[in-house]
């Protein structure tokens, strides 16, 4: 009868149904990141006198923090384990996001914006370490349209709620944000102490990109998406109030569509991924955007602008969890937190630079204009799809521990 082997690593447990809640739970924080207050961005503007560059760098502040301190992240998930900086991630999220309840002045509102980011991106490298840690094959496919369903609906509800609560004072919606704190504590009780792959000598993130280049296209792509989505988030609400819709939960209501979109997506995202595969589900999505951004740019009906949104939304929710997935199944366990943050850096860089770059633009022009100048954008995208071969992920082949013998050197 053999013996059992001292130094194996037991078996993950199956994830608990309560732990996967609160993990779908913690993902949809990511999402309302700034679409909680987006409701109120115009009330904001004119409260505290600023300029809409200005107002929607209320919405995307938290981005530049969240892509600056993600790959310190990483390495700490890596090196240390995945528990603690969720939970810290969370709690710092529900803080920070909810000092806007008493801020008074643009400066200190966009100080706060910018700590939360901290916390966000925590809860954004580690939620979805998690998902790829704690799931395998087809079951991770299942769980990663869920996700993409549970970011939705958030995007669905903590907006109507922000809109709801911003009837109020644009500080109300401001106490949607310390929800990270219960979900902190929460995930404290629930989520396993899963070990630090990083303790692993799988090397920087320099050798991880070297070994890995293609991990450069997917992250190209996650800032496209991202400079998108937050094109649509930031000009959507004032092109909205062109056609008289000021109502700021009237104007939630309408910019909900894009996650009504999205979650219908991503209850059958596991079998549109299996019959299409990744780099055809990147095509789609990327034509979706391009139309739904022309509409905008075409028509300035609000019947017509909701069915924009929606649209929008079903391509965003296939690129949700085919992105996650194609960044995690090309990266070695050991540095799936590095590879993850990377993703986090690229998304809200794009985040974070939307307003900067058509913002000059629009105002020049028109927010029409604008809307047509991401449709042309989107379609050149789709070209270089459609042109250039896109990298497959792979499972990457594992990094040799030097102090563990080969086969060839093992004592008999």
């Amino acid at each position: 009868m053999a013996l059992p082997d001292p130094t194996a690593r037991p078996a993950p447990r199956a994830p608990h149904r309560a732990m996967l809640l609160v993990l779908l739970l913690a993902s949809t924080l990511t999402l309302m990141a700034g679409a909680v207050i987006a409701p109120v961005v115009g009330v904001i503007r004119g409260e505290l006198g600023v300029s809409g560059t200005g107002a929607g760098l209320i919405l995307t502040a938290h981005g530049l923090s969240l892509a600056l301190v993600s790959p310190f992240v990483g390495w700490a998930i890596d090196r240390f384990g995945l528990r603690t900086p969720l939970v810290g991630g969370l709690l710092l999220y529900g803080v920070a996001g909810g000092t806007g309840l008493v801020t008074e002045s643009y400066t200190a509102l966009i100080i706060s914006r910018f700590v939360f980011g901290v916390g966000a991106a925590a809860v954004f490298v580690g939620t979805t370490v998690a998902l790829l840690a704690l799931f395998q094959g087809e079951q991770r496919d299942r769980v990663a349209g869920w996700r993409s369903t549970a970011l939705s609906l958030g995007g669905i509800i903590w907006p109507l709620i922000g809109g709801a609560l911003g009837g109020l004072s644009w500080h109300a919606p401001f106490a949607v944000y310390l929800l990270g704190i219960p979900v902190g504590l929460l995930t404290l009780l629930v989520m396993p102490a899963l070990p630090a792959e990083g303790r692993a000598k799988g090397g920087g993130v320099v050798t991880l990109l070297r070994r890995r280049p293609g991990l450069l296209v997917f992250y190209a792509f996650s800032f496209f998406a991202s400079f998108l989505l937050y094109v649509l988030a930031v000009f959507l609400p004032q092109r909205l109030t062109e056609v008289d819709v000021e109502e700021p939960f009237l104007i939630a209501l309408i910019t909900t569509s894009t996650s009504v979109g999205g979650s219908l997506i991503g209850l059958v995202y596991a079998r549109m991924k299996a019959r299409l595969g990744y780099v055809n589900l990147l095509r789609v999505a990327t034509v979706a955007w391009a139309l739904s951004f022309l509409l905008i740019g075409l028509n300035g009906q609000w019947v017509f602008l909701t069915l924009a949104a929606f649209v929008f939304g079903l391509g965003s929710g296939v690129v949700v969890p085919a992105l996650a997935m194609m960044i995690g199944e090309s990266a070695p366990a050991a540095q799936r937190g590095q590879a993850m943050s990377l993703s986090g850096t690229a998304n809200f860089t794009g985040q974070f630079v939307a307003p900067l770059i058509l913002g000059p633009v629009i105002g020049a022009t028109s927010i029409g204009t604008g809307f047509l100048v991401g449709s042309a954008l989107a379609a050149l995208v789709l070209l270089a799809l459609l042109t250039f071969p896109v990298p497959s992920p792979k499972p990457p082949e594992a990094t040799p521990d030097p102090d563990k013998p080969s086969p060839d050197t093992a004592p008999v």
